[in-house]
This record gives C-alpha cells, sequence and structure tokens, in this order.
C-alpha cells in the first residue's frame, strides 16, 4: 500500500504517559508495546517527508462537572489532566516543532479541534493511523475521518489496546465500517 507523501499525514493517536507508561493511570501493557512500531512508522513518515500529525488527550479537572451525560472520569477515573506529566507525550516519539500537536477533550481528534482545517489546507486526504487505544480514540479518530471524506487506514501492529478482543473488534469494525488496514511493513511513503 502506497501513500502520497504530498497528500498524507500520519496521525499518532495518544501516545502518552498517562496510556503507555507503567506509572500512568490508564496504563496497558499493549500500549507501551505501540511505542517502538509508532516510532518506526514516524521515522519513515519524515524521511519521506510526510506531516506527522500527534494527538493528545487532555482533561481540565472541572472539564465534566457540568455534564449532562458524557463524563469520561466517571467511566474511567480521573486521566491525563491539563498539565500533567501523564498529558505528555512518551519521550521515545520526540515531538518536532513541524509536527501538529492536537489537543482534544473526547475520543475523537476531529471534534472542537483545528485537525480538519489543518488538513484540509494542506489538502491533505489520507491518514495513516496508529497509536492507543484501538477501540476508544483510535477508532472514533478513524471513524470521524472517514465520515469526512479521509481515506482513514488504521495500521494494525502499531496500535495500543487493553484486551486482545478490544483490538479485533476495533480493527474489524474500522476495516467493515469505513476504511482499510495495513501492516507497517505493507506500507510504503
Amino acid at each position: 500500500m502506497e501513500f502520497d507523501s504530498g497528500s498524507t499525514a500520519l496521525v499518532v493517536v495518544d501516545m502518552q504517559n498517562g496510556f503507555c507508561h507503567p506509572d500512568g493511570s490508564l496504563y496497558a501493557p499493549p500500549s507501551e508495546a505501540a511505542i517502538e512500531p509508532v516510532a518506526d512508522l514516524v521515522d519513515r513518515a519524515r524521511d519521506a517527508g510526510v506531516q506527522v500529525v500527534y494527538t493528545r488527550d487532555v482533561h481540565p479537572p472541572e472539564q465534566f462537572e457540568d455534564t449532562h451525560y458524557y463524563d469520561e472520569f466517571d467511566r474511567w477515573g480521573e486521566h491525563v489532566l491539563e498539565d500533567s506529566w501523564e498529558a505528555e507525550i512518551v519521550e521515545e516519539l520526540a515531538v518536532r516543532e513541524e509536527d501538529l500537536v492536537v489537543e482534544k477533550h473526547t475520543y475523537d481528534a476531529f471534534h472542537e479541534t483545528e485537525l480538519d482545517g489543518w488538513l484540509s489546507a494542506r489538502n491533505v486526504r489520507d491518514l495513516a493511523i496508529c497509536g492507543t487505544l484501538a477501540n476508544v480514540c483510535v477508532l472514533h479518530t478513524a471513524s470521524s475521518a472517514g465520515l469526512r471524506d479521509y481515506r482513514p487506514v488504521v495500521i494494525e501492529d502499531a496500535v495500543g489496546y487493553i484486551e486482545d478482543d478490544d483490538r479485533e473488534y476495533a480493527l474489524e469494525h474500522a476495516e467493515w465500517l469505513f476504511g482499510e488496514l495495513a501492516g507497517r511493513e505493507e506500507i510504503t511513503f
């Protein structure tokens, strides 16, 4: 599977200390295991001149105080609080000045962020998507991309998850409903 470097972005979803580091509140070993494959993709994308986009799940402590229904703290407990170590991208994935870092407050990186406008302004049409968690933020971001007429390709061997079944569900759902799957070795930029 070949991506045109001029119209592609690599979207790295939520590779943050809170999810990928053993001291994180929502740590999952498969998310930590995804760091190396994601770093490989980032290096390959940069070598080919592909735009790299990082998303960061960030929550102000009061975000869910007045919500009617949507409350991630109720579901997951407090996590990746604004300005915390947990909210930082893991040190193995060094963000560069030319990368876009999207702060999001929900599972979907397009919801009330600058991501769509930034991609459109650069004529990006195809998204190679990796990161964590496969069945939460990766799936919701890829779904939202497809609904916005981007081509979302989830890189199946560069995603973190909690349980094997979560990963399998997310990948099957992504492929069936709106997108494509590829392994790292199958793609070229």
